[in-house]
């Protein structure tokens, strides 16, 4: 049987453009090519969880435009239940607007529209799926205090919790009794200790410090350096699987999704960043943020036959 995951969190439609090089402040560049797909760090997780086999409900908001009517389209289409999800009157849909350069880098402009107003009461209309989940994954892209609120839901119909605090913000001390994994990248871990992390020293020293202010574990997201896996009882580094990168949107999305659902599933948690690693391998080889989230069949047979260095 299929574990269980609620997604709390964003849907935007993402613009993609392609171009040699990021601009400067002021500078404009000729870009090469423009792509447009469903993202949003919420429901790209959704999808990615949906895909490596868990059943997921995706909870947040769309607004009534042809935008939101897209989006939800795509997350049933992935296999996502989206009863949970509002049509929000009084605001758009959110979108992304992306610029990839040619090595796959990226930088992200979001604009939140009705996601900036998932509420509480959202987290409450979804409790049947909260009583019945395995597992709660949620990012930073909707109301603090409605992320908070859906921590405290799940931890009290026992499910594990796990917060990919991004994009990086300030967040209340009392998140950290609530938390079972915490999921930065450098520089969410940055935001949350004031560490810079520019290598594997930085990355144990900033995930201590979350540890010293209550974190029960930490995975920080390395990008091409894998991740660093850090608990009191742990310390471990996970290299990247190297392969060719097009566009890295949503390889921490997607590494996020599949640590929750192999957690869910009753992996140890070195098992989990080790399949975490490949789906976010996996991810950076396909253009956009849904349409790269891979399946559960692509990252077993990756694991299977990893590319060798």
């Amino acid at each position: 049987m299929a574990v269980r995951v609620v997604v709390v969190g964003s849907a935007n439609t993402d613009m993609v453009a392609f171009a040699p090089k990021l601009p400067a402040p002021g500078e404009t560049v000729l870009g090469t090519r423009f792509e447009m797909a469903s993202g949003g760090k919420g429901a790209n997780q959704a999808v990615a969880c949906a895909r490596l086999g868990a059943e997921t409900w995706f909870v947040g908001r769309v607004g009534n435009d042809w935008f939101g009517d897209t989006l939800l389209r795509n997350l049933q289409g992935a296999g996502v239940n989206t009863e949970f999800v509002i049509h929000d009157a009084e605001a758009p849909s959110g979108v992304a607007l992306i610029f990839v350069d040619a090595e796959g880098q990226n930088e992200i402009v979001v604009v939140a529209g009705a996601n900036g107003r998932v509420r509480p009461s959202d987290v409450d209309a979804a409790t049947d799926a909260f009583a019945r989940a395995n597992a709660l994954l949620v990012q930073l892209e909707i109301p603090l205090e409605t992320v908070g609120y859906a921590l405290a839901t799940a931890a009290q119909h026992g499910a594990l919790v796990v917060l990919n605090p991004a994009p990086a913000r300030p967040v209340p001390e009392e998140w950290f009794g609530l938390v079972d994994v915490w999921v930065p990248n450098e520089r969410e871990a940055e935001g949350l200790t004031g560490i810079a992390v520019t290598d594997l020293e930085s990355a144990e020293r900033a995930a201590k410090a979350l540890l010293d202010r209550g974190a029960k574990s930490v995975v920080i997201t390395l990008g091409a350096n894998g991740a660093l896996l850090v608990t009191p009882e742990i310390i471990r580094h996970f290299p990247a699987f190297p392969v060719q990168a097009i566009d890295a949107t949503a390889a921490g999305d997607a590494f996020a999704a599949a640590l929750t659902v192999r957690l869910a599933e009753g992996a140890p948690l070195d098992e989990a960043v080790r399949f975490a690693n490949a789906a976010g391998a996996l991810a950076c080889t396909k253009v956009g943020a849904q349409p790269s989230m891979p399946t559960r069949h692509e990252v077993e047979n990756f694991l299977q036959s990893p590319p060798s260095p």
